[in-house]
This record gives structure tokens, sequence and C-alpha cells, in this order.
């Protein structure tokens, strides 16, 4: 059986799309039978505590080592427990998710120990990393020197393709469990009474861990102007990050009236409940900044939620716009509750057009079955002959 490590700096059940992106590809690879370990970081363990194993689903194990204050500790640290770890179960490659801090890891690593690597970019690994004060040349070696990549868009691709000179990036989208996102409601625990929202408001969503990239002032600001126009409130599902609460906390100031109206479920770990609370959204609000491809807005377009997004990054190849959603240039997100105002107007006819064709995407390119099939590829050209 093929054996694989997989180095991610979050797994479930931490916070944010890193984490449930890395979750479901372990799901699916363990599918395919290739058998896991997880190696992960957490804050919540004393400096270099390594965590008895977790066993997961069919073939998984996910090893914690707790995180130094700094990554020039914490970096050889893990390379010890990789090689402990190699020594007892004889790795036949080494995944690295996300491009830095776990992709350069993985990609050394396997490097040392004469293994085949892959790395996958997600979003801010390419955006940011590649500035001051990120890493431009190990960015670039890690690029250059990881076995396979594989990147969650076109747009993504192409950038690595400029900073590394390769041109077989393998495409890797972040996919939907349509079945559990999906416009029917199941289990109807969550509504707007229990919510305490009226029943003539509007609802605007935005899920997952809101912050500067996600265009948390823009999010902000477009409740204050459709709120001028019509009752609305915004709801948040998932949390603020801490370093950005202070934002909030000013809008609070500022507005205290509209601040009322914000909604924050806090984080769920439980997709269902996800999927009840985007269901809830007139409007669904992804005014990214930067990105690589989101899971959220994926699962909102699978919910069958009317969708307003910025064109960061990949959103333009999964949002046609006026036909399964609606794009705003990055240069006019000051203009998003305008743009909210503008869908409101469609008829109910217009909108059933827009949200059909939005879930109808998602199930042709952005479901589970698309995802093995790139996988089983991804695996065939890491390890040829693998069982």
């Amino acid at each position: 059986m093929t054996r694989l490590l997989l180095i991610t700096e979050r797994f479930a059940p931490d916070l944010g799309g890193l984490a449930r992106s890395a979750t479901r590809l372990v799901a699916t690879l363990s599918q395919l039978g290739i058998k896991i370990d997880v190696v992960t970081w957490s804050r919540f363990l004393q400096p270099g505590e390594v965590f008895p194993p977790e066993i997961g689903e069919a073939n998984t194990r996910v090893y914690r080592i707790g995180l130094y204050r700094h990554w020039d500790m914490t970096m050889p640290h893990t390379l010890n427990v990789l090689d402990w770890l190699h020594s007892s179960h004889a790795y036949d490659a080494v995944w690295g998710h996300y491009l830095f801090p776990s992709g350069f890891l993985a990609t050394w690593f396997a490097a040392l120990k004469g293994l085949a690597s892959t790395v996958s970019a997600r979003g801010n690994d390419i955006d940011r990393e590649m500035f001051p004060p990120g890493d431009f040349a190990r960015l670039q070696w890690t690029l250059q020197h990881a076995k396979a990549v594989t990147a969650v868009s076109a747009d993504m691709s192409r950038k690595i393709q400029l900073l590394s000179g390769r041109d077989d990036v393998l495409l890797l989208k972040n996919v939907v469990d349509t079945e559990i996102f999906s416009p029917q409601a199941r289990r109807g625990e969550i509504n707007k009474e229990t919510l305490g929202i009226a029943s003539d408001e509007v609802v605007l969503g935005f899920c997952g861990e809101l912050r500067e990239k996600k265009g948390q002032q823009f999010l902000l600001n477009a409740l204050t102007t459709v709120r001028q126009v019509r009752p609305a409130c915004l709801l948040i599902i998932g949390e603020v990050r801490t370093s950005q609460e202070s934002v909030l906390q000013l809008y609070k100031t500022h507005q205290p009236e509209n601040a009322q109206r914000i909604i924050i479920t806090r984080h769920l770990s439980n997709h269902e409940a996800v999927a009840e609370y985007l269901r809830l959204c007139d409007v669904y609000l992804q005014p990214s900044l930067w990105e690589g491809m989101p899971n959220a807005l994926l699962e909102a377009m699978a919910c069958g939620c009317c969708c307003i997004a910025s064109d960061a990054g990949g959103i333009p190849e999964v949002i046609i716009h006026g036909k399964n959603g609606f794009l705003l240039p990055r240069s006019h997100l000051h203009k998003l509750g305008e743009a909210v105002l503008e869908c409101l107007t469609m008829t109910t006819e217009e909108k059933n057009q827009i949200v059909q064709a939005a879930r109808d995407r998602i199930l042709t390119e952005y479901s589970l079955t698309q995802e093995k099939l790139q996988l089983q590829t991804l695996i065939d050209r890491l390890i040829p002959n693998s069982v």
C-alpha cells in the first residue's frame, strides 16, 4: 500500500479553509487506498511536544507538534520528528499543504530522503509570500524542487509558472460536498426567528474567518449602505479574527444601530449547520482583496445563494458575471452596498436562474467526484505504479 506523509499548518478541528481543505483531501486520498500520516502544528501543546497520534478514518493518523515561538526552532525540531516517522513507516512521498512552512519543509525533507514531493498552493502563499517580509528565495526554491505542484486555480497556476519556470502545474480545485451543501433544507433547526432576524430583513451573508484580506471593511460599509434603504442584517457564519476585532469595535462606536444588526455564529465544526446558515442568506458576499479559490464561496453557490464576489484570484473562474453570480472589481469594492441593492431588485425568476446556474456550475466542476479524479492523476504522477 502506498504510504504518504502530509504536512499541513492546520488540520481539523482547526479553523479556516486551509484546515478544511487538508482534512477533505486526506479523506479523499484514503478512499483511493492510500495510507496517510498527517503532521500538523498546535499552539495548544507545549513547544516541541508530540501528541500521541489521533487515529482517523480508514488509513489516517494525525500527529500534532507543539509550536515554538519562532520557526527557526519549530522547523528543525519538526524535521527530527519527520525523521523518526519515516524510519518507522517508510513513506513513498511527502505532501506539503500550503507553500510555507509546510511546502518548504516537505520538499526539503523529501530531498534529504530521496523521496518524491508535492506541494499544493492555496492562495496567500503566492500572493503574500513573494513580497516582504515573505522569503522569495525559499518560495521559488520550493516551487522548483518539488516533483509535482498543484494549484487551486488557473490564475495561481500562471503565477507559479512565472515564478518557477515550470509548465507542469496540476489544477487541483477546491470542491464541495453537494449532498450537504444544497438548496434543500435538512434539519430546519436554524431559522430567522431563532436568530432574532425580522421577517422583512435582508440577510447579507459571509462565511469563514473575517479579516482584512476577506474585505471586512467593505462588508461593514455594505451593511451601512443597504440599511439606509431597507432593513438588513449581516450574518457572519464563523468568527472575526482576534487581530481584527478592533475594526468591528470602531464600527460599533460610529454606527451603533447598524452594528446591532451584525450576527456572529462563532466557529461551526458541523458542515450541516454551516449549510443551514447559508440557506438563510438573501445575498452572499465575498469581497476578498486576494484569494486562491474560497471554499465558502463554492459552498454558498452549492446552497443556491445569490453571490456577489470580488474578481480576486480564481473567483472569476467559477463566477460568470450575470449568469451564475456577480463580480465586482477589487477597485470598486466600495460600491458593494450599491451592488447588493441592485441585486435585490431582480425578479424571482431572474434570481432563480442565477442560483440554479450557480449550483449547476458546482455540480459540474467542483464536486467530490471531480476531486477524486484530480487526486488520482496527481498520485500517478507523483508515485508511478503506486498500488
